[in-house]
């Protein structure tokens, strides 16, 4: 049966404080994220990116795994991209994993391979959605004009 569920990410920064909460399936939690000074978050939208991709595809291993049988006693993942400029998209987005485990080498290198073509994250990024901005009903943002 298929399960569909509503992910969100919600970040409020002003200059006395910065507070980012994750809400999955009705279930909420918050992330210790710093401030930058000069305002906003201390960790850049190509990091967290990053971290996506090593975070979906350590918890995938570890899921596939599990459905397998397959023992696996640590994993390692890394992930990195090129970002040439403000406002361009990444480019040679790579990553790499390395998994311990007492199952021989094939059985982890299939354990890999078929986690790669599973990874939600990895496949949203290859797919080149569209992101679509809302707008913000019910707290319309409010501009002086003019100086007053």
């Amino acid at each position: 049966m298929l399960r569909y569920m509503r992910i969100a990410a919600h970040l409020a920064n002003s200059p006395a404080s910065h507070a980012v909460t994750l809400r999955t399936a009705g279930n909420m939690q918050s992330l210790a994220v710093g401030a930058k000074v000069t305002g906003g978050s201390a960790i850049n939208g190509g990091e967290f990116l990053m971290l996506a991709l090593a975070t979906c595809y350590c918890n995938d291993l570890y899921r596939e795994a599990a459905r397998r049988g397959i023992v696996v006693t640590a994993v390692e993942v890394e992930a990195s991209a090129e970002f040439a400029a403000p406002g361009l998209a990444a480019s040679d987005i790579r990553y790499r994993a390395r998994v311990d485990s007492p199952a021989p080498a094939a059985e982890i290198e299939a354990l890999l391979r078929e986690t790669d073509a599973v990874a939600e994250i990895h496949n949203t990024v290859r797919a080149g959605l569209a992101v679509h901005r809302d707008d913000w009903v019910d707290a319309p943002v409010v501009a002086k004009a003019g100086g007053n």
